[in-house]
């Protein structure tokens, strides 16, 4: 195991008070993911305490723990866990070295950290970081700062929040090299006065960016200009992407690839680029400018980062493609189950549209998070599936019932529907019905628990 802090190290950074010597490899604080040597914090929460599964986490195997009460194992005490936590995930940023890059967005944040890890870990021979799954907020930040190797060359940080004020405190923690924004649109509304408001929220990122560090911006958002001037009030280093003739790194060509990616060639800053994408969206597109904008911004190797988009697989519950058994053939499964928002269930429903398949499949279920625009935006999903030319769509939840009523008076859409209530249902609906040759997408907010749906077609169980 090689070392990541050592007990003295841990002390000294949060101020705590060291019970003996001990060395982690690993920081956690979920015991169910406790690993041989991890360093466990005992987080308080309002429904959970970690102190009551400190000996569940050292059977586990944690070298020490940081809590805020007395324990007999090793241990560091400190007056609040999650301000340890901070504390540490501080002083993992100032030891380290590492080019660091920042990722918010309202959609393909995690999209672009994937594939900014795939592209500087490819370059640097396993020497980049990032932060694992989403975890994105008040916590996965810190938790995934103070995971990074003192010997990192890069990190890549996706940075979330539903609120103001959020990311002002994670860019704070990051402090990158480069902030990416990498769309806005209605996602999280409820929290929200209106759109322009997530714009501010999500420039905040900006705030934390090193001295000289680069903002890259979405020229072909509708806040572009948002966005570039808030920019400016911390960096004069700003540069726009997108598919716009003003974008500064630029898709200059688009041909579509077989096997449903694409082969792109990009102006930069500083370069020109033929590269191939290997994943369907066209919001691929932007999201791999934005990714070589950053690579470059870094010093990384752009062929690295191109060969990386070539190869870069599917995320689970972020279009992974699944091919199942049907009948006497095969079926596609588009994984799209962790999260949706009206710009994301746009885009994915047109890529389902531009699939080739016998029939189109679409398994929706609701939009979280939306505020009272959420039956507008539920209801404005009707002409997606129109355009798609989806054959057949299984709508789930009660937040689906405006969308259910406008197909039920005649809004052109499916030409067959149904609707449910909750993912179990969903997948006796769909067992049912889907064939050889069908292509069927699965999307919906994480709470819906489409995933169900998932592991029961790929036959991991339910």
């Amino acid at each position: 195991m090689k070392t990541l802090w050592t007990a003295a190290e841990i002390a000294e950074a949060t101020g705590g008070a060291m019970s003996g010597q001990f060395d982690a490899g690993g920081v956690a604080f979920d015991s169910r993911e406790i690993s041989e040597g991890d360093l466990f914090f005992a987080l308080k929460g309002e429904l959970s305490d970690g102190h009551r599964y400190l000996d569940q986490s050292f059977r586990q195997g944690a070298a020490g723990a940081v809590t805020s009460e007395d324990t007999a194992h090793p241990h560091i005490k400190v007056g609040d866990t999650h301000d340890a936590l901070d504390a540490l995930a501080k002083a993992s940023r100032a030891r380290s070295d590492a080019k660091i890059i920042g990722v918010t967005g309202s959609a393909g944040k995690t999209g672009t950290k994937e594939a900014l890890y795939a592209a500087l870990n490819r370059s640097s021979r396993g020497l980049a970081h990032r932060s694992v799954k989403s975890y994105n907020n008040h916590v996965g930040v810190p938790l995934s700062l103070a995971r990074m190797p003192a010997a990192s060359k890069y990190g890549v940080f996706e940075m979330g929040m539903n609120a103001p004020g959020e990311l002002r405190a994670l860019t704070q923690l990051v402090q990158p090299d480069v902030a990416i924004v990498t769309t806005v649109a209605p996602a999280h509304i409820g929290f929200f006065k209106d759109e322009t408001e997530i714009a501010h929220a999500k420039a905040e990122i900006f705030e934390g960016l090193k001295p000289g560090g680069l903002a890259l911006v979405p020229a072909d958002n509708k806040h572009f200009a948002l966005l570039a001037k808030t920019a400016r009030e911390y960096t004069d280093n700003v540069l726009s992407f997108g598919m716009s003739d003003t974008a500064d790194i630029r898709a200059i060509d688009v041909v579509d690839a077989e096997g449903g990616g694409y082969l792109v060639t990009a102006k930069l800053a500083s370069a020109s680029l033929c590269y191939t994408i290997s994943q369907p969206g066209k919001y691929w597109i932007t999201n791999s400018l934005a990714v070589l904008g950053a690579v470059e911004a870094v010093g990384g190797d752009l062929a690295a980062a191109g060969l990386a988009l070539a190869e870069l697989g599917g995320i689970a519950g972020r279009g992974a493609r699944h091919s199942i058994a049907a009948g006497d053939g095969e079926a596609l499964l588009i994984d799209e189950s962790y999260n949706a928002n009206p710009a994301s269930m746009e885009l994915t429903i047109e890529q389902l549209g531009r699939t080739d398949a016998t029939r189109r499949i679409a398994v929706l279920g609701m939009m979280a998070e939306l505020g009272d625009k959420s039956e507008m935006y539920h209801a404005a999903i009707a002409p997606y599936l129109a355009s798609a030319k989806v054959d057949y769509a299984i709508l789930v939840g009660d937040e689906m019932q405006k969308l259910v009523h406008s197909l039920s008076q005649g809004v052109e859409g499916p030409a067959k529907f149904d609707h449910c209530d909750d993912a179990q249902a969903a997948l006796a609906l769909l067992t049912k019905e889907y064939r050889a040759g069908d292509a069927i997408l699965v999307k919906g907010s994480n709470s819906v628990g489409l995933t169900k749906i998932i592991s029961g077609l790929i036959g991991e169980g339910t």
